[in-house]
C-alpha cells in the first residue's frame, strides 16, 4: 500500500491544456532557460503623469490610459538609445529601426501580446487609438497572428489587480520587457516635510547578452524622468 493510499491523495480533474496555454509555456521556459535575465527596479513619481492624464482626459475625445503614456516615454528613449532596441540572436546583435511596444493583455486561457508599431513615428493620440483597437481585438479574439509579431519591447502592466510589483519574463526574441504596478499612495518627504506621494514601481527585465547593467540602468532611469515629468516630452 502506498503513502498515497494510506493518507489519501488529494482528489483532482484534468483537461488537456489549451494551445495558447501550450505556446505561452514553451515560449517563456525557452526564455527562461537560454536567456540570462537581469532585473532593475525604480520607484516612480506619477503625480505629475496623473495630473496630465486627467487634463488630457477631460478635454478630449481619445481617452488615453497610463500604459499609452509609458509607451510613449519608451519609444522616446529607444530613440535616444538604439543600443536597447536589439536582439540576440545567432551571436549576433540585430539592431532594430522601428520601436514596436507589445502589450500584454489577459485573455481566457492566457496572455496575447498584440504589438503597437512604429512608435517612434506616433503622437501620443495616435498610440492611444492604435493599442485600444488591439486590446479589443485581443480580448474579443479577433485579433490576427501578425498582429501579435515584430515586437521589440514588451509592457506588462499588473497595477489593475492591485500588484505592487512584478518581475516579468522576456519575450523573445526581444531583449528587454517592463512591468508596472499599481500606483500606491505613501508617505514621501519633500523639503523637509511628510505629506501623501503616488508612487509606482516599474521593474526591467533585460538579456545580459545583449545588454549590460548599465545600459538598461539608464534606459529606466531616463524613463522615470519622462514618466515624472511627461507634459515636456510626451506630448
Amino acid at each position: 500500500m502506498s503513502e498515497a493510499d494510506i493518507y489519501g491523495a488529494p482528489e483532482y480533474s484534468e483537461e488537456n491544456a489549451p494551445l495558447l496555454r501550450k505556446v505561452i509555456g514553451k515560449r517563456l521556459l525557452e526564455s527562461k532557460l537560454t536567456i540570462p535575465h537581469f532585473y532593475l527596479t525604480v520607484d516612480t513619481d506619477m503625480k505629475n503623469m496623473i495630473e496630465l492624464r486627467n487634463d488630457l482626459n477631460s478635454s478630449g475625445t481619445i481617452k488615453i490610459s497610463y500604459n499609452d503614456i509609458i509607451i510613449k516615454a519608451v519609444a522616446l528613449v529607444m530613440l535616444n538609445h538604439p543600443e536597447c532596441n536589439v536582439s540576440y540572436i545567432d551571436d549576433r546583435i540585430r539592431y532594430y529601426k522601428n520601436i514596436n511596444v507589445c502589450l500584454a493583455v489577459a485573455v481566457e486561457g492566457g496572455l496575447l501580446t498584440p504589438a503597437v508599431r512604429n512608435c517612434e513615428e506616433k503622437t501620443l493620440f495616435n498610440i492611444s487609438e492604435e493599442s485600444g483597437v488591439l486590446v479589443e481585438k485581443a480580448r474579443n479574439k479577433k485579433l490576427r497572428p501578425r498582429e501579435s509579431m515584430g515586437g521589440t519591447f514588451t509592457l506588462s502592466n499588473l497595477g489593475m489587480f492591485g500588484i505592487e510589483e512584478c518581475i516579468a519574463i522576456i519575450n523573445p526574441p526581444q531583449s528587454m520587457i517592463l512591468a508596472t504596478g499599481a500606483i500606491r499612495e505613501v508617505p514621501v518627504v519633500e523639503d523637509g516635510a511628510v505629506g501623501i506621494g503616488q508612487r509606482m514601481k516599474m521593474t526591467l527585465s533585460c538579456d545580459h547578452r545583449a545588454v549590460d547593467g548599465s545600459t538598461g540602468a539608464l534606459f529606466l532611469s531616463e524613463l522615470k524622468s519622462i514618466l515624472e515629468n511627461p507634459k515636456e516630452h510626451v506630448l
